[in-house]
């Protein structure tokens, strides 16, 4: 989980709460795409928990366990290993259980496996219930158990990763869907074109500066006008403003009939 650094008293402060728990085959997805996608949430100020423990014991832990009571939405990344892990499977009926109890908002994500694979445990999945059946015989209830929440994890609306697109597309578009989940504002797009404008005002504030000319000058001047809109629009989705409420206060601001957002 994304925490502040310690304080200058040596004391650590305390973790802040998360939004969002992440489940997901560590050899998998650890190094790739479950780290790009907890980059993207902390871009977005979504605060999440990801378990970093490598050394595991047989029974997943009271911490974790709490950890998935505590966010709002659990994030299932389902990749083809997925369904070896004991422990990711152990996830997996929690973070239902929490979806049953709590509410809790569940988005299954297929990465590099086909939905319906995880859906019927076939392929990988089939491997792993092979050796899961055999290693718990004398526990059978518990492997149907896990069957179960993989029949229902999987039949959730979700992300299938196996669809013709860049990751980069679908990790914007996986973290606009949390958002609004989270009843949160999604402001990726606004901040692209801002950083190309601002990109584009250094370029040509360059060139004038060289070059000269009012022309020149001017053109900065509209780009600047541009990026003061985006900030501005920007401001009101955040506020969320509907373009209804933005028109009255216009029209109501006192004593200035030229009174405009942007």
């Amino acid at each position: 989980m994304n925490r502040s650094s310690s304080s200058d008293s040596g004391t650590p402060p305390p973790p802040e709460k998360h939004e969002v728990f992440i489940s997901f085959r560590g050899e998998d997805t650890r190094k790739g795409f479950t780290s790009h996608l907890n980059a993207a949430f902390t871009r977005h100020d979504i605060r999440t928990y990801m378990d970093y423990n490598l050394e595991r014991g047989d029974e997943i832990s009271t911490t974790l366990l709490k950890a998935i009571e505590d966010a709002q939405l659990s994030v299932i990344v389902f990749s083809k290993n997925y369904a070896n892990s004991k422990w990711c499977l152990d996830e997996l009926l929690k973070i239902l259980e929490c979806k049953r109890t709590r509410g809790q908002v569940v988005l299954p994500i297929f990465y590099d496996i086909d939905p319906s694979f995880v859906r019927n445990q076939i392929g990988s999945y089939a491997e792993a219930f092979e050796k899961h059946e055999k290693r718990f015989r004398d526990n059978m209830s518990k492997v149907r158990k896990w069957r179960d929440a993989l029949l229902e994890a999987a039949s959730y609306s979700g992300w299938d990763c196996t669809i013709n697109r860049t990751e980069s597309e679908l990790v914007e578009e996986i973290v606009k869907d949390v958002l609004e989940k989270l009843n949160r504002v999604y402001v990726g797009d606004l901040d692209q074109q801002i950083a190309k404008y601002e990109q584009l005002a250094q370029l040509q504030q360059e060139y004038a500066r060289k070059i000269g000319g009012i022309d020149n000058f001017q053109k900065v001047e509209i780009t600047k006008q541009r990026i003061i809109q985006l900030q501005m629009e920007r401001n009101l989705r955040m506020l969320r403003l509907t373009p209804d409420m933005v028109s009255h206060i216009e029209q109501s601001a006192p004593g200035n009939n030229n009174f405009r957002f942007f």
